[in-house]
């Protein structure tokens, strides 16, 4: 069997695979803040009678060098040696999450897609992909005549760069004397979406209204706000969503010309999955090709979002298959 995990801020995804299959055995999800490591959620996914393993992978939502990994929005990191020991494996794979998903967009199926910007791809070209959620996430795939090698990055973190006169004072309300940087993370996922109501209502010289206050207490702000975008309820949170997607296409735009990804760009992540229907409105693809002069290259990269939320454990199961679960060097 293959193990397979998707090990995220919020949740920890593991599955069982049979070589080359890409439907799981077996899948669990876990609250990745209710344990000490990952070492016990894998105790708890394979039980007592665990299965005889042949590889295992994990995609890790953070950096990952010489075999650690450090999930940015998690307190505890991940070691390859320490997961083989308790696994009884020889190696185990780490690699970013997104990295993992660029493993997985191969074994998608063509209904796992939706296209924004349906145009043919460049068989030869690289591939780039960028999720929002918990976090930012940007990686590619890079083809040359002899192979195809998928790349993390951490370009989430880089910084924001406004593209409107609404978007530079955003930059300005955001920015903190005592940390100045604005990364573009800080304004494109979900905690970036909040943020960018919070200006919202400081600009319209607005309180935090009572249900805002009660889903930040008790629940999930950003997915609160992007409710009340879409029932039409808030005006400032459908401007609030609206900046969000404009910025969301901007930066998709940015890392399709830094990547020369013209084999195409894959919008991948939660956020995505929920608002397909804003990204499909125009918003998203205006700003994704608003960059002169440029503008023509980008409206001929295909643009699809990845409608399968497990593209990244199908990533790890693939990267295990592949055997790149090779020790740290």
């Amino acid at each position: 069997m293959i193990l397979a995990g998707d090990i995220g801020g919020t949740n920890s995804r593991l599955a069982l695979f049979e070589r080359d299959a890409r439907a799981p055995k077996h899948f669990e999800v876990f609250p990745s803040g209710e344990f000490s490591s990952l070492e016990p959620i894998l105790e708890r996914f394979l039980g007592p009678a665990r299965p005889k393993l042949a590889a295992a992978s994990f995609g890790i939502a953070g950096p990952v060098r010489l075999g650690r990994a450090n999930a940015t929005n998690l307190g505890w990191g991940v070691e390859s040696t320490s997961l083989a020991r308790a696994l009884g494996l020889k190696n185990v794979g780490l690699l970013n999450d997104l990295e993992a998903t660029v493993w997985g967009i191969e074994w998608l199926q063509p209904n796992e897609l939706l296209a924004l910007n349906d145009v043919p791809a460049d068989s030869a070209g690289n591939v780039a992909v960028i999720a929002a959620g918990t976090g930012l996430g940007q990686a590619g795939l890079i083809r040359t005549a002899e192979e195809s090698v998928p790349f993390a990055t951490e370009s989430g973190h880089a910084g924001f760069a406004p593209e409107t006169a609404d978007q530079s004072r955003l930059l300005d309300f955001l920015r903190n004397p005592s940390e100045p940087h604005v990364s573009v993370e800080n304004v494109c996922s979900g905690t970036g979406l909040e943020n960018i109501y919070r200006w919202c209502l400081a600009e319209g010289g607005q309180a935090e209204p009572g249900w805002l206050h009660e889903d930040s207490q008790h629940g999930d702000a950003a997915a609160a706000i992007a409710a009340a975008a879409q029932a039409g309820t808030d005006q400032l949170a459908k401007r609030a969503l609206a900046t969000f997607i404009e910025i969301y296409g901007a930066e998709a735009g940015n890392l399709a010309l830094r990547l020369m990804a013209t084999g195409g760009v894959y919008v991948a992540g939660g956020i995505a999955v929920k608002h397909v229907n804003q990204l499909s409105a125009g918003g998203f693809m205006e700003a994704f090709v608003a960059k002169p002069p440029l503008s023509e290259l980008l409206r001929r990269i295909p643009v699809h979002v990845v409608t399968n939320d497990r593209t990244a454990l199908l990533g790890a199961a693939r990267h295990a298959v592949s055997g790149q679960d090779r020790p740290a060097t």
